[in-house]
């Protein structure tokens, strides 16, 4: 009797089940966490570009984080970013960068970067970006009478930049200057024809006098002693002919610890320099920009891990569909009068302007 009492007692007892624990809600393109996220991302590409010119954040597009275990993440993130007017060798902090305005005839960065937190600590395993400016149709709309941008194998730009180099180094007193790469350049033809350009510069083993004599010798300085530097030039050429150029060397530069020297902005160049005393000839291919596609170099990633970017971004694209489908059914739902609905997670603000 006593047996079956018990019995009915325990079965009397309240029955708990285990909750499974609630998982954490999703990022927002404008957590903390996630502009945390693409900061190191934008600090990692500019620190392994070797052209052009540094990017900022404009929008974070989309973010999705995967677990692989405790206090471990994976996060894939997709970023727009915007030219600055800083070149990629300024020791200009970002932070102090400003951004290409539109008018200026802007260029755009599209990149998927994958990152580890682990502890805390985040890394970048893998990216993949490329870049393009804005169409010349969008930029005269705005201002129609602004000049866009030419390609770098113009030959106007080229006799642009070969004369006022030359002219740079009749002139100085300090070491003779040779030319790395272009960075962009416009040509207005009214009122005036006038040739912008901008390109960056190498300071070599001679001074200017020294390279008077014999030019051929005078090479860029080795890695421990490079000087680096950017210059700008305007060149009208009708109704008159002037040239005006204004260069600045930022002296050597020490790497931060974790970018080695062969991956440091701006410290190896596929070339030693071109000397612009006897001009310079057009190249096969002319550009208007400098591609990050093109430019942008990730030692870190393997092939296999640019590939599975790819594949992990196309996967989290799917997973962003699927649940803007069920927001959309969501909303179906009658909702009281007042009612406004929160903003979507993603994508994120845009920090300058849209293209």
């Amino acid at each position: 009797m006593k047996a079956l009492v018990a019995l009915i007692l325990l079965v009397q007892l309240p029955i708990h089940k285990a909750v499974p624990a609630a998982l954490p809600a999703p990022l927002g393109c404008d957590d903390p966490e996630s502009e945390a996220a693409a900061e190191v991302a934008v600090n990692y590409i500019n620190g392994h570009n070797h052209h052009g010119y540094k990017f900022a954040l404009n929008r974070i597009e989309d973010i999705r984080v995967v677990p692989q275990g405790p206090n471990n993440d994976i996060i894939f993130l997709e970023l727009d970013l915007l030219e600055t007017t800083c070149p990629i060798l300024s020791p200009t902090p970002l932070a102090n960068c400003t951004v290409r305005s539109l008018i200026e005839h802007a260029v755009e960065g599209d990149c998927d970067v994958k990152l580890q937190k682990v502890d805390g600590t985040l890394s970048v395993l893998a990216s993949k970006c490329h870049s393009h400016a804005d169409s010349s149709e969008d930029i005269l709309k705005v201002c129609p009478d602004c000049p866009v941008l030419a390609s770098m194998n113009n030959t106007e730009v080229l006799e642009t930049v070969s004369a006022a180099l030359n002219d740079y180094n009749s002139k100085t007193t300090g070491p003779y200057l040779r030319l790395l790469e272009i960075g962009r350049a416009k040509i207005q033809y009214y009122p005036a024809q006038v040739v912008v350009t901008e390109f960056a510069v190498g300071a070599t083993n001679c001074s200017a006098e020294e390279a008077k004599a014999n030019v051929g010798a005078c090479q860029l300085l080795p890695e421990d002693q490079s000087n680096f530097g950017f210059c700008t030039a305007v060149k009208v050429k009708n109704p008159s002919q002037d040239v005006r150029v204004d260069c600045q060397l930022y002296g050597h530069q020490v790497p931060a610890p974790d970018i080695s020297l062969l991956s440091r902005p701006g410290v190896t160049y596929i070339h030693p320099g071109q000397d612009t005393s006897a001009g310079l000839l057009p190249s096969a291919v002319g550009v208007t920009n400098h591609n990050l596609r093109l430019a942008h170099n990730n030692p870190v990633a393997s092939e296999s891990s640019s590939s599975e970017i790819l594949r992990s971004m196309l996967s989290a694209k799917s997973v962003a569909k699927r649940a803007v489908a069920e927001a959309a059914q969501h909303d179906k739902v009658p909702r009281p009068v007042g009612f406004v609905p929160p903003p979507p997670p993603c994508p994120g603000k845009i920090r300058h302007f849209d293209i």
